[in-house]
């Protein structure tokens, strides 16, 4: 299994991910194909697929920031979820840096987001319970309060803080 990052729309392999991506993720959580364009040609931003024998399996989308490691999106192919590739992937990723890693997820309100928050704590993903919202990523919608993980340990109230006022502006404007 590989991850190839990708730079620009154009790229073959983008469709699938797209598609994925369409499907994978509440419309407010999604940017529009322009503004997805725009971040992939930030040095800091990585658009990764990953490829298994010539097949897409899934994408990993993330920041690389100076005191964190942001996964944006990540997303496993429908006919190759529950084989253990999530997890690996994950693993594979935390393992390529000594940063703190962030993600977002979902309020607990439904089962399927309750299993994915279980899904990250059982690779060591802390889930924290501090006031958490994104800026809306398409102007007629609003803000939305997520929660926020993090590898290997909680963080505290201010850090949480400290990266909304450093990384937001990068993540959130096009």
């Amino acid at each position: 299994m590989k991850c190839i990052r990708l730079t620009n729309i154009s790229d073959n392999y983008f469709k699938l991910a797209w598609e994925l991506y369409q499907k994978a993720f509440p419309s407010e959580e999604q940017r529009l194909l322009d503004a997805q364009a725009l971040v992939m040609k930030k040095s800091n931003y990585h658009f990764e697929i990953i490829i298994e024998e010539k097949e897409f399996v899934g994408f990993l989308l993330w920041w690389d920031f100076e005191t964190y490691k942001y996964i944006d999106h990540f997303a496993i192919a429908m006919q190759r979820r529950n084989l253990g590739l999530g997890k690996l992937i994950l693993e594979k990723f935390i393992d390529t840096t000594d940063k703190p890693i962030l993600l977002e997820v979902e309020l607990p309100s439904s089962t399927i987001n309750q299993r994915r928050i279980k899904f990250y704590e059982k690779i060591g993903f802390k889930l924290n319970q501090h006031y958490y919202e994104i800026p809306p990523l398409i102007e007629e919608q609003s803000s939305l309060q997520l929660l926020l993980m993090s590898y290997p340990e909680i963080v505290s109230k201010k850090d949480v803080e400290e990266f909304i006022k450093i990384c937001h502006p990068i993540m959130f404007k096009n």
